[in-house]
């Protein structure tokens, strides 16, 4: 049997090629590494693209979420497999595919032992921009404005916790809009809302689901729109979040999504939001400056992800 070769795509800034040549070479087992750096003006793409033109089996990704999403969307539809070592704050895809955190050997032997799941990717436009991928969600409104409210200093320091500092400013922040809402064939909607989220995967930091009805390879986006205003239908949206779409999910997994007045799931395979303002928005829990009008579609089974 030909010995694994792998492209590992690394982050400096979150993590050493020194640290990382430790970790692989103690769990390596005669598989061979190339070393592929990320920079500011390339967070992945290339560097994985490399990877692949290097004739690499699996291509691994080490360092956050912005890394990962690169490298993902340079992989989409490739033969070579896709390996995450989670090295930021909010490591989103990780947590959904029980990646371990904070230890590369670990996620180093657990690419080198398993087999590669089937992974759908997402796709999303931005006013009319190139497609860009995402492989956990995207979205505007309370999510997007938390993370553009959250002092990058913070969050380097404190991690998740810096992001609770930046919930009453978002929460302050979230206004209701009309929103022009397109799903697959069907006639638009108006409706009123303050966050749209649009999700391949459904757990973030915490536990929380957001996306209950979310596979890895389902073939549909899974959308929530959120109208919550008041004490008491934020308190009927957080008890739906995590009771209903948590908790009593543990124990009846055939349970569908709760819905409630205040906060909609729905899935669909393609999806049209127009604003008639730019908000805040996020890809893959990165903010990336205000939007108006987005399109996003799924693309199903793109990846083979450990």
């Amino acid at each position: 049997m030909t010995p694994l070769r792998a492209g590992i795509v690394f982050n400096p800034s979150k993590i050493s090629r020194e640290q990382l040549e430790a970790a692989w070479d103690a769990e390596a087992d005669g598989a061979t590494a190339e070393w592929f750096e990320t920079t500011v003006e390339d967070p992945g793409q290339g560097p994985a693209r490399a990877a692949l033109d290097a004739g690499c089996d699996v291509v691994i990704a080490a360092g956050g979420d912005g890394t990962v999403r690169a490298v993902a969307e340079a992989l989409g539809g490739s033969d070579a497999a896709f390996g995450i070592v989670p090295q930021g704050t909010g490591n989103l895809l990780a947590r959904n595919l029980g990646v371990p955190l904070g230890n590369p050997r670990t996620a180093l032997r657990r690419i080198l032992t398993s087999e590669p799941k089937k992974l759908d990717m997402g796709w999303i436009e931005l006013d009319g921009g190139e497609p860009q991928a995402f492989v956990v969600m995207v979205g505007f409104g309370l999510d997007a404005q938390m993370l553009a409210a959250t002092d990058d200093e913070a969050k380097a320091k404190a991690g998740w916790l810096a992001y609770v500092a930046a919930m009453g400013q978002a929460l302050t922040a979230s206004e209701m809009v009309s929103v022009k809402v397109t799903v697959d064939d069907r006639e638009p909607r108006e409706v009123q809302a303050h966050t749209v989220l649009i999700g391949n995967c459904g757990t973030l930091q915490g536990g929380l689901t957001l996306f209950p009805d979310a596979e890895l390879d389902d073939g549909v986006l899974d959308v929530l729109i959120v109208s919550a205003e008041g004490a008491v239908e934020w308190m009927d949206t957080l008890r739906a979040a995590v009771w209903d779409n948590g908790i009593m999910r543990l124990f009846d997994k055939q349970k569908t999504a709760t819905s409630t007045e205040a906060a909609r799931h729905g899935q669909a395979v393609r999806i049209e939001v127009e604003l008639p303002q730019p908000h805040s928005f996020e890809i893959d829990g990165e903010e990336v400056g205000d939007v108006q009008r987005f399109t996003a579609r799924i693309d199903p089974v793109a990846l083979r992800v450990y």
